[in-house]
């Protein structure tokens, strides 16, 4: 096979009748028959979708006939700069709340499945779509009995359980703001997240299984209540010991009701629906807000036209609640899809517990992990061997770039179904890029850019490339941009954020190549995000725990997650006299279970004598990881990006080492 990944092999091929059966077909006839354009393929959608945004997003509300009321425009670019970014505005004028696009399920009878939950601390259960409409009138009277009206904050530490689901749409039917912390989280990472957006209310599980290890979450419930000063009330879920009472004047969740039900509230388009979470790679994690009207438009996008979702789907993805992964998925209600939730150790069952899932609940369409993937295939598992699969037409992965042979894998060993990689984020709560029904899939490669995301990979100058590796960047506006970053009025932190590195463009972090006609290959991150395991954390909560710890002087961690590879390295400067012995590595990996969660122990825990710095005096993760993955170092660093050029040389020869052998991995050298 060539070494040109846009040459590998198609593993899967959509049928002749794909342009009349699919949904996205189906909208590009709907769409020509209006006079909006002429689509013979992919490409002039997505050349449509981009150059005419106005027309495209207007076209999206019309077939989806989603409740958007009182608009006088689709889009108000403002005056900020002439592509809109930052500083546009959709639908201005326009009302409408997401929570009842979900609840009202495209049409969805009361009888209609709405969820499958299973889960390693309970017994699996269902609930229709006219019981999760009650329910959640049920919980937003109590909502309304504690006090939460209209822009007040409600958060979750629960895991992915329909209380959770009931308790989001509940809070968002009022108008207030909901935000979520995983209960994996420990104590520090949730506080770093939640004194920021000042919830008044907490909705909160006692403790969880994971596998079959009981963890209970009293004492961190406790801890973060006792600091949560804009507190007013918390909801207790008895979850790991159903009949444990909460904690001293704590409601149960059972007994949330009250009087008064107001109704979903309909609130401006541009309304602020959540807020999530970044990783915390540089500081405090940012405090995204999108929008519902934002959420609602891109969901349906990217659920019904790039995945062909709908009625009649059973829709999973592996995610915790501390993920952008576990909102896109609830999402799939709104375009009538049953949803299936899981929460435990996917890992369970030598690997095989999510497999099984997708057979008991005959999943149509299945997410999870790169590596999650990537491990099936190096365990030598056959899931569509083992389990009846003949439901699963679709199959999505994210958190890392999937590795060409996984692809191979999946179609050999899974089922014969498109493959869509993506990759998009937190920021945006969903895709740039994936798969398309109308599409074939390469080995290795990205069929597409997702109708209405302008992608296009830049290179260090701001110049468009097409054909070699560039930063991913977004030149024009998308509905799910977020409206803005918590405790950021003027905006000026929004624009650090996502566009101080190209002048009216939004940068991401990835680095993508993109072909001729469309296909990308994302080769990772750009910055140093750590995510694994569906939990998504950054470095700098890293560093806040391992260099409180008594001997640690400094630290740099790095993931490595492509080609198959899923391993958390943690490099550590021992204070003067101190030695990196076994006493002290397990420290580190205690502390780390603790305060952060379980995922980001680290594989290896090696001695180093210093941290390469820029000049600035900013840690360098990132040319670190592109050294450990086989990157030279004039190719991972600039000339003189370094306060002490030499700090690096002991990071090439481990990573030397490490590659070569199976021996010893310590870069002074010795291996914990």
């Amino acid at each position: 096979m060539s070494e040109d990944p846009f040459e590998a092999e198609v593993v899967w091929r959509p049928g002749d009748e794909a342009r009349t059966t699919s949904r996205l077909g189906r909208f590009l006839d709907w769409a020509a028959a209006r006079d909006l354009g002429r689509f013979a393929t992919y490409g002039d959608a997505w050349d449509w979708s981009v150059a005419d945004p106005t027309a495209f997003w207007g076209a999206v509300r019309d077939h989806f006939a989603l409740p958007i009321t009182g608009e006088s425009a689709v889009l108000d670019l403002g005056v900020t700069s002439p592509t809109g970014l930052p500083g546009a505005r959709w639908f201005p004028g326009a009302m409408l709340n997401a929570a009842a696009v979900i609840l009202d399920g495209a049409g969805r009878p009361n009888d209609a499945t709405a969820l499958l939950s299973r889960s390693q601390s309970r017994d699996g259960s269902s609930m229709t779509y006219g019981e999760l409409r009650a329910e959640v009138a049920r919980v937003r009277r109590g909502l309304v009995a504690l006090g939460v009206s209209d822009g007040d904050c409600v958060a979750g530490y629960a895991p992915n359980i329909p209380e959770t689901i009931v308790a989001y749409l509940a809070t968002v039917s009022l108008g207030a703001i909901w935000t979520s912390c995983a209960p994996e989280f420990g104590i520090r990472s949730v506080l770093d997240r939640l004194t920021q957006t000042r919830p008044k209310v907490l909705v909160a599980i006692d403790g969880y299984r994971y596998g079959d290890r009981a963890i209970a979450r009293g004492d961190e419930v406790a801890a973060i209540t006792a600091e949560l000063a804009s507190l007013e009330a918390v909801v207790h879920i008895g979850y790991l010991e159903p009949d444990t009472p909460g904690p001293s004047g704590s409601l149960r969740w059972e007994e949330l009701d009250g009087p008064v039900d107001p109704g979903v509230r309909q609130v401006p388009f541009d309304h602020p629906l959540w807020v999530l979470y970044s990783s915390g790679t540089t500081g405090l994690p940012k405090a995204i807000v999108h929008s519902h009207g934002g959420i609602t438009l891109e969901h349906h996008k990217a659920h019904v036209l790039q995945s062909d979702l709908g009625p009649g789907d059973r829709f999973f993805w592996f995610t915790t609640t501390g993920w952008m992964m576990w909102n896109y998925l609830v999402s799939g209600l709104a375009v009538g899809a049953t949803i299936v939730l899981f929460d435990g150790d996917p890992g369970a069952a030598e690997l095989d517990t999510l497999w099984a899932l997708a057979e008991e609940c005959a999943v149509t369409a299945f997410g999870v992990s790169a590596p999650f993937l990537d491990a099936c295939r190096h365990r030598g598992l056959d899931p569509g061997s083992d389990h009846d699969l003949s439901a699963l037409r679709w199959l999505g992965s994210t958190g890392a770039p999937l590795g060409t042979e996984s692809y191979r894998w999946i179609t050999e060993r899974v089922a014969p179904v498109p493959i869509s990689s993506i990759s998009g984020g937190t920021d945006v709560c969903t895709a740039f890029v994936g798969a398309a029904p109308l599409l074939p899939v390469r080995a290795g490669v990205i069929p597409c850019r997702f109708l209405g995301a302008d992608v296009h990979a830049f290179d260090r100058t701001g110049n468009s490339v097409v054909g070699s590796e560039g930063e991913l960047v977004v030149t024009t506006p998308m509905p799910s941009m977020p409206i803005g970053l918590w405790d950021d009025p003027d905006g000026s932190r929004l624009r650090a954020a996502y566009f101080e590195r190209f002048d009216d463009v939004w940068w991401h972090g990835d680095w993508i190549t993109i072909a001729d006609d469309g296909e990308c290959v994302i080769s990772g991150r750009s910055d140093a995000t750590l995510n694994r395991g569906g939990v998504r954390l950054g470095t700098a909560d890293f560093y806040t725990v391992v260099e409180e710890i008594a001997g640690v002087a400094d630290s740099l961690v790095v993931h490595l997650d492509s080609d198959g590879r899923d391993e958390l390295i943690a490099f550590v400067v021992t204070s003067e006299g101190v030695a990196l012995d076994d006493e002290l590595v397990t420290t580190i990996r205690s502390a780390l279970r603790g305060q952060l969660s379980p995922r980001h122990v680290p594989d290896l825990v090696v001695a180093v004598d210093a941290v390469p710095r820029t000049l600035s005096g900013k840690k360098t993760e990132v040319p670190v990881k592109r050294i450990l993955a086989g990157a030279s170092v004039s190719d991972a660093l600039a000339a003189g990006a370094l306060a002490d050029p030499g700090a690096i040389d002991a990071y090439v020869s481990w990573a030397h080492r490490h590659a070569g052998t199976t021996g010893d991995h310590d870069a002074r050298p010795r291996r914990h």
